[in-house]
């Protein structure tokens, strides 16, 4: 199994982050891993993970059968896997997301398995063992029963090689956002694991000895709000039993600040952070983009009843929709602002394949061509651009893009709001030690402060102010606070590198330099004739 490298400039690598700890890359490889436990036990598996690791030729040689796959950005690395591997006469295997999506991009593999794995690698493998040496396999839409999912193979994993662990409790989100896959993969309807499901694969990352950061990569863990609360107090019972081996973080939705219950528990429960798609602080386009959700609500007052209850927001924003009138910048560096968000992932809007978004576009002739192919010089939807014809111009969608980001990745201003933060940060109940052998404790926290600010390329005075600030007014804070830091180590940087690449475009078009990519022509793409399933606890 060839987890395939996502191309190397993203704001979604922390690699300083990692580097800081050790740690390699982020976020493990969970879809394949999983892949492992639905394959025969006498099928002997081996994982490379190419971000975290090299290939070698002895792994291939050793192999009957390569299986890979991934998202959008590692497309262009999981085409090189595929042709590396028929140039040897090895068969490949592709799944996943991308391939899931687009699926005529990966006509080069052997076989392709499409959709939710559970309800057909038993068709591929019967296929293979009988001889076939190509196929496609195509999962019915929203059917698999997550409750028949097993434990992942988390022993092919290298834990010190990552900076947190990825479990799931559920699949799909019962909101209709225009831009977001996740509903077209896994419906609307959440489908959530048992309470013993989720409960054996904690038990088999704890007896493995792993500690430390856990994500539930649920697209949003409350999208069925009475399963999760129905499982928090079971996992708030096994992680005090087990003396808090594991700190939880997730992706929800912003209404969950609305239910004060539900943030309780999750503090009960060790969850210490929240990413939270915020988008826009646009009302219209909240509308068009169908995220009325976030317009229910004051957004800044909903991020601060979170910080409240003990867990910081990290927030993603998009910048190039359809209903922006003139510029965007200063409202959405008002709200970042006022929420006190450090962490803002300020993307462009990228119309990803098989989405309600891309529908749209295609009817209207504004899509690029090649839009679903992801170039391997190009980085992800801050680098890449646009990929469909604005409605507003591209000029003033990247100027914008572009004072968003000098602005909130200013040292000044991300300091403000990390003191802010600390502010409102409730962390009283949170334990201040992290758990043997987590790989955070491999530097104490003003070891930690003081490596951070020797990396630091600039603001190290008011980081220090920042970190002094948040130790005398809010001591509890400050692990949380020196987290965020260090994500600093590469969003900082980061946001410069992308300002650069932003400022080319700026200068091609003042220059008349740009020329505009072809457009496909337009075509009648009907939206899918099964209607969406029923939205639980919407």
């Amino acid at each position: 199994m060839i987890y395939p490298r996502f191309m190397a400039d993203s704001f979604w690598n922390f690699s300083e982050a990692c580097e800081l700890v050790g740690a390699k890359y982020p976020a493990i490889p969970l879809g394949l891993i999983t892949v492992a436990a639905l394959l025969p036990k006498s099928w002997n598996v081996r994982l490379v993970n190419r971000n975290t690791e090299e290939l070698a030729d002895g792994d291939l040689d050793w192999a009957d059968m390569v299986m890979t796959g991934g998202m959008l950005f590692q497309q262009s690395d999981t085409l090189e896997l595929i042709d590396m591997c028929r140039a040897r006469g090895l068969p490949v295997v592709v799944g996943g997301p991308d391939a899931t999506s687009s699926p005529h991009r990966y006509e080069s593999a052997n076989f392709r398995v499409l959709g939710e794995v559970e309800d057909i690698i038993g068709q591929f493998i019967a296929a293979w063992e009988q001889g076939s040496r190509a196929g496609m396999f195509v999962a019915e839409k929203f059917q698999v029963d997550v409750t028949k999912t097993p434990v992942p193979r988390f022993d092919l994993l290298k834990f010190e090689q990552y900076l947190y662990i990825g479990v799931q409790f559920s699949r799909g989100c019962p909101f209709t956002c225009e831009f977001c896959d996740i509903i077209e993969l896994y419906g609307r309807s959440p489908r959530t694991k048992t309470h013993d499901q989720m409960l054996a694969e904690l038990e088999a990352l704890y007896r493995s000895g792993y500690r430390g950061h856990v994500d539930f990569v649920d697209d949003n863990l409350i999208g069925n709000k009475k399963a999760i609360k129905a499982f928090l107090p079971t996992l708030e019972k096994w992680i005090e039993q087990h003396d808090y081996p594991f700190e939880f973080t997730t992706e929800a939705s912003l209404n969950l600040a609305d239910d004060g219950e539900l943030l309780a528990m999750l503090k009960r429960s060790n969850f210490f952070a929240i990413f939270v798609g915020i988008e826009s602080p646009d009302t219209e386009t909240l509308i068009a983009m169908r995220k009325k959700q976030n317009t229910r609500r004051s957004i800044p007052e909903s991020v601060h009843k979170i910080y409240h209850a003990g867990m910081f927001v990290t927030a993603g924003f998009i910048v190039g929709f359809d209903t922006e009138r003139g510029s965007v910048a200063e409202p959405m560096i008002e709200l970042i602002e006022e929420s006190a968000i450090p962490i803002a992932m300020v993307g462009l809007l990228y119309a990803l394949p098989n989405t309600q978004l891309t529908r749209r576009l295609a009817r209207e002739g504004r899509l690029h061509v090649d839009h679903d192919s992801a170039p391997a010089s190009k980085g992800d939807q801050c680098t890449a651009g646009v990929n469909y014809e604005t409605k507003r111009s591209r000029l003033e969608i990247l100027r914008d893009y572009r004072q968003i980001l000098e602005r909130i990745y200013d040292p000044d201003a991300f300091c403000g709001r990390l003191e802010r933060l600390s502010a409102m940060l409730d962390c009283s109940d949170r334990r201040k030690e992290l758990p043997e052998g987590d790989i955070r404790r491999r530097l104490s926290t003003i070891n930690m402060v003081h490596e951070l600010l020797s990396r630091l390329p600039e603001g190290r005075e008011r980081f220090w102010k920042a970190f002094t600030t948040c130790m005398s007014k809010n001591p509890q804070s400050v692990r949380a606070i020196v987290t965020l830091m260090a994500f600093y180590l590469h969003v900082g940087p980061y946001s410069r590198y992308v300002m650069k690449q932003i400022d080319r475009q700026i200068e091609d078009l003042e220059a008349g330099r740009f020329v505009a990519p072809k457009l496909l022509p337009a075509v009648a793409v009907p939206e899918p004739t099964a209607p969406l399933a029923v939205a639980v606890n919407a």
